[in-house]
């Protein structure tokens, strides 16, 4: 091994530092057991520090106990999880991404308007379910271009797309060539749904892999974001792993190849990157380690003033 290359930006989002406060502020609050509707994002470390801490996760939300608190996880939900919650009295903190929030308030204005809607994600994700479920008789999901060929003839005057915001750059634009080939009336969003975050990860990937012969993305299997990366890096010829923890490192990755990149999802912890390099770096401490930066990131989400009222209170 010759040189480490480092992309920059990477790992948390503004979104997931957002839920992540959220969550420690909600425990400063009302302590354990603090329920959370589903992983407050996905990546199993960030997941099992809070259950240390208390915080139980739970996919139904009729497994909290009435009357007791709970947080929406960044992914979002759907009404009628949120009228769920309702009927059992929860108290309800809610930790969505503002950017997950942006594409429920264009669903429902789509909705509103007498839109029927394509939703470009991925089936089963709890985003896509989420947003989805604001308008579940107005919308319909496809996940690929080949599912955007297949998509039966639509009739409705008003068509709009919406977008699940972990994707690829590149899957969505292919996508959206079929459904606008297809469909030339459609409309779509003002502003782009695929967040900035995903964006630029995977625009330093992309330099990243130009640069490296093996590419390790730091994240979680069950993440959407840190899969895209993994899939961007492999995609311009570079071999591509998505490892969780340096214990997932193969000794031969750091004789094999000359150049290594590194990058992480918008999930996972910056500790888990410098354990992963600091793996890298064993039997080769001479290597030396370059960052390449391809935008520099100011973007922050505030929790609600009075949820930090309330935690300083205590």
């Amino acid at each position: 091994m010759e040189r480490i290359l480092v992309a920059a930006p990477r790992g948390f989002c503004a979104g997931v530092a957002y839920a992540i406060e959220v969550v420690d502020l909600a425990l400063k609050i009302h302590g354990p057991p603090l329920y959370v509707r589903h992983a407050i994002v996905h990546n199993e470390w960030v997941v099992k520090s809070f259950e240390e801490r208390g915080v139980v996760f739970v996919e139904d939300i009729e497994d909290v106990p009435e009357g007791k608190p709970v947080v929406f996880s960044a992914h979002g939900v759907s009404p009628q999880v949120r009228e769920s919650a309702a009927k059992r009295s929860l108290v309800v903190i809610d930790a969505t991404c503002p950017l997950v929030t942006k594409v429920h308030n264009e669903a429902r204005r789509f909705a509103d308007k007498g839109y029927f809607m394509v939703y470009i994600g991925h089936a089963g994700h709890v985003e896509a379910e989420g947003t989805m479920g604001e308008a579940p008789d107005r919308m319909i999901l496809v996940e690929s271009p080949e599912d955007a060929e297949r998509l039966p003839a639509l009739s409705h005057e008003k068509l709009a797309v919406l977008t699940q915001t972990t994707l690829s750059v590149e899957e969505v634009e292919k996508t959206l060539a079929v459904l606008k080939r297809r469909f030339p009336h459609l409309v779509t969003p003002p502003k782009e749904d695929i967040c900035y975050a995903t964006t630029n990860r995977q625009s330093a990937v992309r330099q990243l892999a130009k640069r490296s012969d093996l590419v390790l993305i730091v994240g979680s299997q069950t993440s959407s974001n840190s899969n895209r990366l993994r899939e961007v890096a492999s995609s311009l010829g570079a071999e591509a792993h998505l490892i969780l923890t340096a214990g997932e490192i193969e000794p031969r990755w750091k004789t094999a190849y000359p150049v290594i990149g590194v990058s992480s999802g918008a999930s996972t912890p910056e500790h888990l990157v410098e354990d992963v390099i600091g793996e890298l770096l064993a039997g080769n401490p001479g290597v030396p380690v370059e960052a390449i930066e391809t935008v520099r990131e100011d973007v922050t989400f505030r929790p609600p003033r009075e949820l930090i009222q309330l935690a300083m209170a205590r």
